[in-house]
């Protein structure tokens, strides 16, 4: 089965089966308004033949009373197919992007390391629109328009079978031209929704980038890089458009070669008296309403050629395998007392390329955990298992004596904070920055959590207090104050097992010195991993395991690997001196 068959029961499926009710009153109206259609060429035959030869006043009254009554008919059945059709395709794009978003946050995050967030942005935003020429007008006017060119064709050949013969035969070599032009053109928009997603990822990255760019003056060379991704969307589009073109201008000519014939052969039948004026007009009126919906399908075929395109990378990603697989993950944590383990784990982010080698340690509940080490030895690796972001290929990650790999991820998250070195804040207050982590706590809870982290020390300066507005990535604070609001948002959330990545990393000695503070309140009775670089930070901790090159080189309390003399003591005394 090709990719289009299985995409086309896929979205038929998904979203036009359980729409039928609303789509078959769509076509009913759709075959209400072509059936109005065909009053005009019946009464067209009637008025030159019979009503103005006979100067028939009454009957042209009549005439005209019969035509404006399927005018109206039709005007008001295109109005409820659109209102009926558009509003529900609308209501389906705003559902399927929160579907969309939905399963990207079951993916893992190694997924979201591999993907730009504003290529994601585009998929959730961009791919879906596509859906509104399936479920709204463009799908049962295909259908609609389908019938009507039937009822149409079996119309002409009862008045002249030789005249639609010269008239089938150039819009079947349309037909052609357009179904494989479709074929060609479905790669091409498939290809445009990848770069589309590549050119605003990049422009997304510019745009949060902006300070780093300007402070290496590389303004021009980002230029540079975005009018590459904008020139390779633009020949996309030329490709896209050269054969829109094709099926444009044959369809101009096919109809003119189709309109000569029958001018040419309805003149001729005309004057050997075999058909009158009037018949001759009504062949013509008809011919129109079948080959208007036969032009409106090329239209309507491109926009479901680039939905289908769009609906496409959206099945691709719908299919992919979520993060907390519930075949695998079956266990459901309730209370826990916090106790780790790791057990001989290894661990690659790629094959053949292990990042871990077999490494086991003990973290008992409530004790802390410090990761030492130069950039690069596997120090947040070893966070991330603990954090359950990874898996571990070999070996076991233990809680409480159950394996974490068949631990339902909710279960256990609803215990865990993290405080990581790019600290993450959205743009709004610091208050809701804070209560992130739980939404519904009480004004005291809050209060403590702000106190506990001494957000107080700086919010109590602003005019505004916590209800202070930070900016995009909180661009308004300094590094020190970003910090403490996320370690205020950990206090929060009440964890049993907190990972803090770097969490001093960015501080100034004040802020050093609240932060110290503020961790020991969050660390209490809590299993802690901490990941820094600044020794000093973690004198304290029960253990403290030096990692290099993905293994464990030494372990021990800060004393015990001082007085050994190994690779914690040079690292820690070459800090000392700097």
């Amino acid at each position: 089965m090709t990719k289009h068959k299985v995409s086309f029961a896929w979205a038929f499926k998904e979203f036009i089966w359980p729409r039928k009710k609303i789509i078959f009153i769509g076509l009913i109206l759709i075959i209400i308004k072509s059936l109005s259609g065909f009053i005009l060429p019946m009464e067209i035959k009637r008025l030159i033949d019979e009503v103005v030869p006979n100067k028939d006043m009454d009957g042209l009254y009549k005439l005209l009373a019969i035509v404006g009554a399927s005018i109206l008919m039709q005007a008001l059945t295109y109005f409820a197919l659109t209102r009926l059709l558009s509003v529900e395709a609308q209501h389906l794009i705003s559902l399927l992007r929160a579907k969309v978003q939905k399963k990207l946050l079951t993916l893992p995050i190694n997924f979201f390391d591999n993907n730009k967030s504003g290529a994601l942005v585009s998929r959730v935003m961009s791919d879906v629109e596509g859906v509104r020429n399936l479920v709204g007008t463009g799908f049962t006017q295909l259908v609609g328009g389908s019938i009507t060119a039937i009822l149409a064709l079996i119309w002409l050949i009862k008045i002249n079978a030789m005249m639609t013969l010269a008239v089938l035969l150039p819009l079947i070599i349309f037909a052609v031209v357009m179904l494989k032009a479709f074929g060609y053109i479905r790669p091409i928009y498939k290809d445009r929704g990848k770069i589309n997603a590549e050119v605003t990822g990049r422009l997304t990255e510019t745009l949060n980038g902006v300070r780093v760019i300007k402070g290496f003056n590389a303004e021009e060379q980002e230029n540079k890089v975005f009018e590459k991704g904008v020139e390779k969307l633009y020949l996309n589009v030329k490709k896209s458009l050269t054969a829109t073109a094709i099926i444009t201008s044959s369809s101009t000519l096919l109809i003119g070669l189709a309109t000569t014939s029958i001018m040419g052969i309805g003149g001729y039948y005309m004057m050997d008296d075999t058909m009158t004026l009037g018949v001759f007009f009504q062949y013509t009126f008809l011919l129109g309403i079948m080959v208007a919906p036969i032009v409106q399908m090329s239209n309507i075929g491109s926009q479901l050629t680039e939905a289908m395109a769009g609906l496409d990378r959206t099945e691709e990603l719908m299919q992919m395998d979520e993060e907390d697989n519930p075949e695998k993950r079956t266990v459901s944590l309730g209370k826990i007392t916090g106790n780790m383990i790791f057990d001989d784990v290894s661990f690659s982010y790629e094959e053949d390329k292990e990042i871990l080698h077999n490494i086991s340690f003990e973290a008992n509940s409530g004790s802390v955990t410090a990761l030492v080490g130069s950039s690069g030895s596997g120090k947040s690796t070893i966070a991330g298992l603990a954090a359950t972001f990874l898996t571990p290929n070999n070996g076991k990650v233990s809680l409480d004596g159950i394996d974490l790999s068949t631990v339902n991820l909710s279960s256990f998250r609803q215990h865990l904070a993290v405080v990581l070195q790019d600290d993450f804040l959205y743009e709004g207050t610091i208050k809701e920055n804070i209560l992130f982590a739980r939404p519904n706590a009480t004004e005291q809870e809050l209060q403590k959590a702000v106190k506990g982290a001494y957000v107080n020390e700086f919010t109590d300066r602003f005019d505004d207090g916590l209800e202070t507005v930070i900016g995009e990535r909180g661009v308004k604070l300094s590094g020190g104050q970003r910090q403490r609001i996320s370690i205020a948002r950990a206090l929060l959330a009440n964890p049993k097992v907190i990972i803090l990545d770097e969490a001093t990393s960015n501080l100034d000695t004040e802020s050093e010195t609240f932060i110290q503070q503020s961790l020991q309140v969050l660390m209490k009775n809590r299993t802690t991993f901490v990941i820094a670089h600044r020794l000093s930070t973690i004198q304290q901790a029960d253990q403290i395991l030096v990692i290099e090159d993905g293994s464990i080189a030494e372990r021990g309390k800060h004393d015990e690997l001082i007085a050994s003399k190994g690779r914690y003591y040079d690292l820690f005394t070459y800090q000392s001196r700097i």
